[in-house]
């Protein structure tokens, strides 16, 4: 094993590596139950504070830092390489830290200023809601990206933000399969603790089906539970097999991420159902993935190489003093391939993974919705 590092030590303690930092540097804003447990795992583990970043902080004059909560996602991967080159075509350096899911951003960032002088910083992922002492605390120039709310709130007006409209995406795509005829959707979300995307997407999963008077069914709505990252192609597939073991009828799943979507289409393969035509199966972000997956994946692409490059010139307007802050809403767009059509006939009843449809059983026809 490498050597113990800040991160590792909040890992183990499960909190951000600010608190770790406080109870290093004994700050009085921490709780003291909090810093014995984290001085105690400090101990255990040998680790020495490692000061060599504070030395560099002298020396980063040109320095845009990508804080990015969700480092395995491909969708930010897309985004960290447009911004890396439009940052490097304006002669500034970028350096990149990864934010554990259950980690503060904000608390994250305001450590890395300490340690780098740095001129900006971009946020990929995370809380469309932050708290707002942090962001005053917050000294240099930001901009979210990917993580906002198109609601205007004052709160938001205090800093940048790039994204598309996560809940008005979402509605246009389950209202897509109602369309079609499906009324039994299921979802596949993040949990509901945080204000995360994965929230504006449930809730564009709900404004759909109260657009056509229809009422959500609870039992339909499952919400990943792992910690560390929750949109992997094994959440997917685990929270599809779950929904297959529940017995739950669906004749469609929204998965709010691609990456889900997939896993969603393996766990239905192996239980002997086919995409389209028992399941439909619909994604959200574009990822190449879906385009080259069989079936190709029906979903939302968001235009991920615009919004990064302009993040990066947003940026560098409010460093420059060109700009003010700004709220900047991309459109996604519906691409339908071939994972999504009209629900097969008679509603589909699951027992042990293989599909029953229901038929009336005074003429043996398929029963309709």
């Amino acid at each position: 094993m490498g050597e113990m590092t800040i991160r590792d030590i909040a890992k183990r303690c499960g909190v951000g590596i600010g608190t770790v930092s406080r109870a290093i540097n004994n700050h009085p804003d921490i709780n003291p139950d909090t810093k014995r447990m984290v001085m105690d795992v400090i101990r255990e583990t040998g680790f020495v504070p490692n000061n060599s970043a504070r030395n560099l902080k002298r020396t980063d004059a040109r320095c845009i830092a990508v804080l990015v909560k969700g480092i395995t996602n491909p969708f930010f991967s897309s985004a960290v390489k447009v911004i890396e080159k439009e940052v490097q075509k304006k002669k500034y350096t970028m350096v990149m830290q990864h934010v554990e899911s259950y980690e503060n951003e904000l608390e994250a960032a305001l450590e890395l200023v300490k340690e780098k002088r740095l001129r900006g910083i971009i946020f990929l992922g995370g809380s469309y809601h932050h708290d707002k002492e942090q962001l005053s605390m917050l000294k240099v120039p930001f901009v979210f990206c990917t993580i906002g709310t198109a609601e205007e709130t004052e709160e938001n007006r205090a800093y940048s933000n790039i994204a598309v409209d996560d809940r008005k995406e979402s509605m246009k795509i389950v209202d897509h399969l109602l369309k079609m005829g499906h009324r039994r959707i299921a979802i596949i979300t993040e949990g509901a603790k945080g204000e995360s995307v994965g929230q504006l997407r449930l809730q564009g999963y709900r404004d759909a089906h109260e657009a056509r008077g229809i009422t959500v069914d609870e039992t339909l709505v499952y919400e990943v539970r792992e910690k560390d990252d929750p949109y992997t192609m094994k959440n997917g597939y685990r929270m599809a097999k779950e929904i297959l073991r529940s017995k739950t009828r669906f004749t469609a799943v929204f998965a709010i991420a691609d990456h889900l979507a997939v896993g969603v289409c393996r766990a239905l393969y192996e239980a002997g159902l086919k995409v389209p035509e028992d399941v439909s199966v619909a994604g959200f972000d574009g990822l190449a993935i879906g385009e080259y997956y069989t079936p190709q994946l029906t979903t939302i692409s968001q235009p991920v190489e615009r919004m990064a490059k302009e993040t990066v010139q947003l940026l560098l307007n409010v460093i420059s003093g060109k700009a003010a802050h700004q709220q900047i809403i991309f459109p996604g767009e519906l691409i339908l391939r071939e994972s999504t059509a009209k629900p097969p006939d008679g509603d589909v009843v699951f027992e042990g993974g293989h599909q029953e449809k229901k038929v009336d059983p005074m003429n043996g026809l398929p029963l309709k919705y």
